[in-house]
């Protein structure tokens, strides 16, 4: 289900990134500086890879202070990154997080980063939207469950034709009806 609203409409075109060079210190400095919780890791306009707080937070418990300065962005780097591009919907961005566990997503046309995409650049449009965009996952989810346990076809995702709510119907009487009106029959 589409929302009809593009990733470009909705990402941060002004997103904070260094260079694969920049040492750790300097890392940690931008993203408090900026007041985010990542950095686009770039070389020219290609994606070299993220660098989010965690991974930063790591290398702190895990090296010395003074080593700090000696790591550079590109060792602790994430370089599979998840990327959308701008022409795709919302609903896909939404999905794409779920699925693959992420906030953030680096919006990237013909090999150039071009912005990002965090799940609060979507609630920003709409506060609301949140709950719609989780039914409209769980309800593509409970669809791709039915059609793969074979549950008979007499059962779809819709409008029910008595009560007006969307939601699992099941046809009785060639009518499509939801589940607590099917149950008061």
């Amino acid at each position: 289900m589409e929302m009809g609203v593009k990733v470009g409409d909705v990402m941060t075109r002004n997103f904070v990134y260094v260079s694969p060079d920049t040492n750790l210190t300097e890392c940690a400095k931008t993203l408090v500086k900026k007041r985010v919780g990542s950095l686009i890791i770039k070389e020219g306009d290609k994606l070299q890879g993220i660098l989010t707080e965690k991974d930063i937070i790591w290398a702190v418990v895990k090296k010395s202070v003074k080593s700090l300065k000696d790591i550079k962005a590109k060792d602790l780097m994430k370089r599979k990154v998840v990327t959308i591009k701008p022409s795709e919907d919302l609903t896909d961005a939404i999905q794409l997080f779920r699925k693959k566990k992420v906030r953030r997503l680096p919006v990237v046309e013909n090999g150039m980063v071009i912005g990002m995409i965090t799940m609060n650049d979507i609630l920003r449009i709409d506060p609301g939207l949140f709950q719609m965009i989780a039914e409209t996952i769980k309800i593509k989810e409970e669809t791709e469950k039915i059609k793969r346990r074979g549950i008979a076809s007499s059962r779809k995702y819709g409008v029910c034709q008595e009560c007006g709510e969307y939601g699992l119907l099941y046809e009785d009487a060639d009518q499509w009806l939801c589940d607590a009106c099917y149950t008061k029959r």
